[in-house]
């Protein structure tokens, strides 16, 4: 292996469930390129974000610190600053192409240059900013297929978001982000090390697939869970207030159904995978590009998401839960020679606890008030114990408006998600109840890993707060 510094390839996608990915498990979905890194590198099948939003999971992972610390809690609050930046001052060429979903939406991070593609459906935070692929649809006379357009269909309320791409495929959002990669590295004269993050803003929706990928994807026996009453009953008001929420106010061109049919949902499912499919081509495209233009030798390539989406799965849309359908995401990293191929790992792991393995490949000292600990030993195909617990927070916003603040605490064989000031939660055993329908808040007969697991959260926060008592508004 060479001894300069690797380029690292940082690709992440958006509202990606770790259920995704054929040699993870899920053999009703195409995804060979991802199956080769997969095959080629190390993943984790316990991956856990820190927010269960876009914004306050994305800080996380780029700062290393949880959301509380960061004081980033919900979509579009402050967030300036990231880790790329000591990339960018260790003598490395940081290129953003696609979606980081910082606030400003503009501002540098750490990044030499920025090609923003933001949000499909931007329509509240940044919807009169102008992306390169907003530019790109202008410059070819086009205009873009989001929530305006589709509110004139005849079926919108009945779609749950699926709807056919029905532009040219080149300007599709993933099409576009994944195509403006690779002619970046085809196109800039050869910079190394490279630090290139790449943003895919799909499968988020609208579900929008082009219809060569769609087709494919409805004639599928595609596995969907069933909603069960009695795990509706047991959840909690916010959540349950939520779901009206959701089916009243279309966010992202989805109108929730509180009852919708299996038709509905297949469809609904079908879309969202075919869109997974069109994102894995990009990522093979872009391999081959970076493997031709001589940077792949010497790359690590990280493969993630933001956070997953419940996709009507416990009755809900999209994210604002701490359900396994949100919290837990891919994530695969690859580079032989350097990384263990074919390691499967399997301990608790924080998503930001992949960043001081990359800073150390990269010869950077991780900075002491990271809340993150590092997976080398992993990567290495070592042993690594990982985390006792993972977390993820979510304050209130737009959609979960119902209560203040929300934290998940999960352990290997516990869920608990707190309400702040709340007598209610949701308390999960996920050996023998690994779906999350049975919720064992209440049971006497769970009172005890209740109390222990409440005890471990406040402590967590005393010392996240002292660990971390030198962060300022001015980091973020």
């Amino acid at each position: 292996m060479s001894e300069k510094k690797p380029n690292i390839i940082f690709i992440i996608t958006d509202q990606q469930r770790y259920d995704t990915i054929c040699a993870l498990g899920y053999p009703h979905i195409d995804t060979p390129n991802l199956d080769r890194l997969i095959k080629e590198g190390t993943h984790f099948t316990n991956c856990h974000v820190a927010g269960a939003s876009c914004v306050p999971a994305r800080a996380s992972l780029f700062t290393g610190l949880y959301p509380h610390s960061t004081g980033i809690l919900k979509n579009a609050d402050l967030w300036r600053h990231s880790w790329v930046e000591l990339f960018r001052d260790a003598g490395y060429h940081t290129v953003n192409v696609g979606k980081m979903h910082t606030w400003p939406l503009n501002t540098p991070a750490g990044f030499n240059e920025r090609y923003n593609v933001e949000n499909k459906d931007r329509y509240l935070e940044g919807r009169f900013y102008f992306d390169e692929w907003d530019r790109a649809l202008a410059a070819n006379g086009m205009t873009k297929q989001q929530r305006e357009t589709y509110r004139a269909r005849d079926d919108y309320k009945e779609s749950l978001g699926a709807f056919d791409w029905e532009l040219p495929e080149r300007l599709h959002s993933d099409m576009f982000v994944g195509g403006m990669a690779a002619w970046w590295v085809d196109s800039y004269p050869t910079t190394e090390p490279l630090f290139l993050q790449v943003g895919f803003p799909g499968p988020h929706p609208p579900y929008d697939p082009t219809t060569e990928f769609s087709a494919d994807y409805m004639g599928r026996d595609i596995p969907i869970e069933p909603v069960l009453q009695s795990d509706l009953d047991s959840q909690p008001a916010p959540f349950k207030s939520m779901r009206i929420h959701n089916a009243e106010v279309d966010h992202d061109s989805v109108v929730h159904q509180l009852d919708p049919s299996p038709d509905a949902r297949h469809k609904q499912r079908a879309y969202y995978l075919a869109n997974v499919t069109m994102i894995d081509k990009k990522v093979g495209e872009l391999i081959e590009t970076l493997d031709r233009k001589g940077y792949l030798e010497n790359s690590i390539i990280v493969f993630t998401s933001d956070h997953g989406d419940c996709l009507g799965d416990h009755g809900h849309s999209q994210k604002w839960t701490m359900y396994e359908q949100v919290t837990n995401v891919p994530m695969i990293v690859w580079s032989p020679g350097r990384v263990a191929a074919g390691h499967r790992v399997d301990s608790l792991m924080q998503q930001m606890d992949i960043v001081p393995a990359l800073l150390n490949y990269a010869g950077i000292d991780t900075p002491g008030i990271f809340e993150s600990k590092s997976a080398l030993a992993a990567l290495e195909g070592k042993e690594w114990q990982g985390r006792e617990y993972a977390y993820c927070e979510q304050s209130r916003d737009g959609i979960l408006q119902d209560t203040e603040f929300m934290t998940m605490i999960r352990s290997k064989d516990w869920k608990l998600v707190h309400f702040l000031g709340e007598e209610f939660g949701q308390l999960f055993d996920l050996n023998n109840d690994p779906a999350e329908v049975d919720n064992k808040w209440d049971d006497p007969a769970a009172q005890n890993i209740k109390r222990i697991m409440l005890d471990h959260f406040l402590f967590w926060r005393i010392e996240s707060q002292h660990h971390t008592r030198d962060f300022s508004r001015e980091h973020r």
